[in-house]
C-alpha cells in the first residue's frame, strides 16, 4: 500500500518523533466525530475493512523514501530514521465497532495502540477512508427511512468525486440501507446487489421507442426496464405495456413524478401487469422522496445519484483522530485538548450500549450487570494482523437493519472516565 497516501507533516512528525528518541512509545488514539451532521440523527459506522487492508500491507517502497530524502524539511533526519522507514510496519491493535453500528457524537469508532510513529503516520488514511464511508453510510440511511420502505439503489458513480469514491460510496450506501447499486464493480468486489438496463441513447439509438424497447426485452427479459420518458412518459408506458410479458418494471426520470406515477401505473395495470414496478430517477433526495410519497406518488423504487454519493447536503463528516493516551518510561500519561469547541477526553475508551442510552467508559472497565449492556469496541487487530475475517458488506446491512427503529438516546460519562480526565 502506499505510504505516501497521507498528510506531509505525519512524515515531518515521525522523524521528529524518532530524533527525539520516542519511537518505542506506545500512543492510544481514537477516531470519532465530534457532531452529528445536520440531519444525521446518528452515525452509521463503514470503511473499517478498507482500514484493516491499508494498515496490514502498509509499507515504504525504495522509490518512496529516495524522494523523501530529497525533501528540504526531512534533511537532517538521519540515517537511522530511512532505515527505520525501510523495515517500517504496522505492529499494532486496532479496537473498532462493527461495520453496520449506529454511533452518536464522541463515541469512537475505532480506536488504534501502538508505538507513536505507527499510530500517528497512518492518522490520514484512517480519516478518509472510515469519515468517507460512513458519511455515505449515514446519507443512506436517511435516505432510505425517507422511502418507507420502498427500494432505493445508490446510482451515483457517475457524479462520485472519483471512480474509485463511487465504488465505496456504493459499499457504504449498500450498508446503509440501500438495496443495490449501479456500479459494476461494487458489484463484483463487494457482492452487491447491481441495477440498470438501459439509457436514453440506448432509445436514441433506435428508429422509435417500440424498436428499442423490443431489443431490450429480447435480452434482459423478465429483468427489463423501460426508460419512458425520452420523448412522452405516458405514450411510452403505453409503449412498454403493449409488449406485454416478460417485464419488471419501466423508469421515469424527468416530469411530474406524482401525476405521472399514477398515469403509468394505471396503463401498466390495465394491461394486467399489476406486479410491474414504477422507478423513479432524476436529483432525489429525502426530502423529495418524502414529499412525493406524501403527495400519494405510485413509485416503488427510488434510483439516487447524486445526492447520495456525495453526501450532498453535509459532504464532509469531520471526523478525527485524537491522541488519548500515551505510555513513556513505564509512565501513563492521558493528555486532552482544551481549545474552545475543540475539547476532547483523555483516555482509552469503550462505548457500552443499554436499550436506551450509550455510556462512554474506560477501555477495560467493567459497567453494573445489565442483560442488556454491549461492549461496540472490538479487539479487531493484534500486531499488525487482523485477527479473523471481517463481516461482509452484507452481513453489515444487516446489523443496521437489525438496529432499526433507534430510539432516541443519550450518551453519558461513566464515573470512572470522568476521574481521569484533566
Amino acid at each position: 500500500m502506499n505510504a505516501l497516501r497521507t498528510d506531509f507533516y505525519q512524515l515531518t512528525m515521525a522523524a521528529g518523533y524518532f530524533r527525539a528518541g520516542k519511537q518505542q512509545e506506545r500512543a492510544t488514539f481514537e477516531l470519532f466525530v465530534r457532531r452529528l451532521p445536520p440531519g444525521r440523527p446518528f452515525l452509521v459506522a463503514a470503511g473499517l475493512a478498507q482500514a484493516v487492508e491499508y494498515l496490514e500491507s502498509l509499507r515504504f517502497t525504495e522509490a518512496e523514501i529516495a524522494w523523501l530524502r530529497t525533501l528540504p524539511q526531512l534533511a537532517r533526519a538521519g540515517e537511522d530514521f530511512w532505515a527505520y522507514l525501510s523495515e517500517f510496519r504496522f505492529t499494532g491493535e486496532v479496537y473498532a465497532v462493527p461495520e453496520g453500528t449506529l454511533l452518536y457524537a464522541n463515541e469512537p469508532l475505532l480506536s488504534v495502540r501502538a508505538p507513536l510513529i505507527e499510530a500517528q503516520i497512518v492518522e490520514t488514511y484512517l480519516l478518509a477512508t472510515l469519515g468517507f464511508q460512513t458519511m455515505i453510510a449515514s446519507k443512506a440511511a436517511v435516505v432510505t427511512a425517507a422511502a418507507q420502505g420502498r427500494v432505493v439503489v445508490e446510482f451515483g458513480a457517475r457524479r462520485a468525486h472519483s471512480p474509485e469514491a463511487g465504488v465505496l460510496a456504493a459499499r457504504a450506501a449498500y450498508i446503509g440501507g440501500c438495496a443495490g447499486t449501479s456500479n459494476t464493480e461494487a458489484g463484483m468486489r463487494f457482492g452487491i446487489p447491481v441495477f440498470g438496463t438501459a439509457a436514453h441513447s440506448w432509445v436514441l439509438a433506435f428508429p422509435d421507442e417500440r424498436a428499442a424497447f423490443e431489443q431490450l426485452q429480447a435480452l434482459l427479459q423478465d429483468h427489463a426496464v423501460y426508460l419512458i420518458d425520452t420523448y412522452d412518459s405516458v405514450a411510452g408506458a403505453r409503449v412498454a405495456a403493449s409488449l406485454g410479458r416478460p417485464i419488471l418494471g419501466v423508469r421515469l426520470d424527468s416530469g411530474d413524478l406524482v401525476k405521472l406515477s399514477r398515469e403509468v401505473r394505471a396503463i401498466l395495470d390495465g394491461a394486467g401487469l399489476r406486479d410491474a414496478r414504477i422507478m423513479a430517477t432524476n436529483e432525489l433526495d429525502e426530502h423529495r422522496i418524502a414529499c412525493l410519497i406524501s403527495e400519494g406518488a405510485a413509485i416503488d423504487l427510488f434510483g439516487v445519484g447524486s445526492a447520495l454519493a456525495t453526501s450532498a447536503d453535509a459532504p464532509s463528516l469531520g471526523a478525527v483522530y485524537k491522541l488519548v493516551e500515551i505510555e513513556s518510561g513505564g509512565q501513563q500519561r492521558y493528555p486532552a485538548k482544551h481549545s474552545p469547541d475543540k475539547q476532547t477526553l483523555a483516555g482509552a475508551k469503550q462505548v457500552f450500549r443499554y436499550r436506551d442510552y450509550d455510556v462512554l467508559g474506560r477501555a477495560g472497565e467493567c459497567q453494573p450487570e445489565a442483560g442488556d449492556c454491549v461492549a461496540l469496541l472490538e479487539p479487531v487487530m493484534a500486531g499488525g494482523q487482523r485477527l479473523g475475517p471481517l463481516p461482509t458488506a452484507a452481513a453489515a446491512r444487516e446489523r443496521f437493519k437489525r438496529a432499526l427503529p433507534e430510539p432516541a438516546r443519550t450518551v453519558r460519562l461513566s464515573p470512572a472516565l470522568e476521574r481521569i480526565q484533566p
